[in-house]
């Protein structure tokens, strides 16, 4: 494990943000949502989440998410990620989304 300075964290934009579309997204390689996040001062952005083993569209909607939103714009087939939806592998290596305990502002940034 590689150490990282206080610095190094803070230049990652770990941000709230509301699933507000969750859609299937059949060319991806593995199965896959698209899904729409509002992120408040920092707008609406797409991307793709391997999350199809828990999670229904149904229930993501609506549902408060962590994001990493200052990567670059990553090409996924066809369809362009805006940002990184994050998560914890469980005992399978299926994904489990980070979730916030109370809502929060969307934009609000993990401290």
């Amino acid at each position: 494990m590689e150490t990282i300075t206080w610095n190094d964290f803070e230049k990652v934009e770990l941000r709230a943000g509301t699933i507000i579309e969750a859609v299937d997204y059949p060319e991806a390689r593995k199965p896959a949502y698209k899904v729409k996040v509002d992120f408040g001062e920092f707008g609406i952005k797409w991307s793709s989440a391997q999350i199809t083993k828990h999670y229904t569209k149904e229930e993501l909607t609506g549902r408060q998410i962590i994001g990493v939103i200052n990567f670059p714009k990553k090409q996924i087939g066809k369809f362009m990620s805006e940002f990184l939806v994050t998560g914890f592998a469980d005992e399978n290596g299926d994904i489990v989304l980070a979730a916030l305990e109370r809502p929060v502002p969307n934009g609000s940034k993990l401290i």
